[in-house]
């Protein structure tokens, strides 16, 4: 069984803007797991080693980036700009723009539930895509060019619009500033199989509950607790 007949090359070439020498490469960057335990007979792996590849590739592309172009901004200012830029959301965002889901294995559960949208699918993907373009070229500058073009252009808008600060540590601040305490965030629950957990995390200020968040990861689900706690302590203030 041919496992590739869905994915138009030539078109995801055109998008990548790179000539695919291992499709079996890129074939495996679009596998989610969750596809081998339907087919047995598709001989070869997920996507997780690749996405552990893509993302040191960004962290370190992403980070000369900075460097290079914010050269009078503290660290602490560039990690938070880097953090902005690489967070589940955007990535997501590229991968839905550059329509990674439909080129996506999948079980049929994992479609059925909306995988082929879901976020932190999506996110790694844009990873694992990176991953597979490195080995696949053995050229770092590809990897930089691709990045440049689908994802390094947004960072001047983030920076411009104060996007890079996030919820966490704008709760924080406030928290600090208005009571002399720290949010603490804990595990209220965590649901489903280990592919695709939903932890749901409360805010804490003084063991009082300010909000709860609901994500595919603890750091998805503290980042809406925040978002809503800051909602919350506006109103009581204002």
């Amino acid at each position: 069984m041919n496992f590739d007949n869905h994915i138009d090359w030539k078109e995801l070439e055109e998008k990548i803007e790179y000539k695919i020498g291992d499709k079996n490469l890129f074939l495996k960057a679009f596998t989610h797991r969750s596809f081998l335990n339907e087919n047995q007979d598709y001989h070869n792996n997920s996507n997780e080693r690749l996405e552990f590849l893509g993302d040191a590739i960004l962290q370190f592309l992403i980070s000369e980036q900075l460097f290079n172009n914010y050269s009078n901004e503290p660290e602490g200012k560039l990690t938070n700009f880097r953090a902005a830029t690489v967070n589940t959301t955007s990535l997501a965002q590229e991968s839905l723009r550059l329509d990674f889901g439909k080129y996506l294995l999948m079980s049929i559960g994992e479609e059925q539930t909306g995988g082929r949208m879901r976020e932190y699918i999506l996110a790694n993907t844009f990873e694992s895509v990176l991953g597979a373009l490195y080995i696949d070229s053995n050229d770092i500058n590809i990897c930089r060019n691709y990045l440049k073009k689908n994802l390094f252009y947004k960072i001047d808008d983030i920076v411009k619009n104060n996007e890079y600060r996030d919820s966490k540590s704008s709760l924080q601040e406030m928290t600090q500033e208005k009571f002399s305490l720290t949010p603490v965030y804990k595990i209220i629950k965590s649901e489903g199989p280990d592919h695709d957990k939903t932890f749901t995390i409360g805010v804490y200020i003084n063991s009082e509950l300010l909000a709860k968040g609901v994500g595919p990861s603890k750091q998805k689900a503290e980042q809406v607790a925040a978002e809503l706690a800051l909602i919350q302590l506006n109103k009581k203030i204002n």
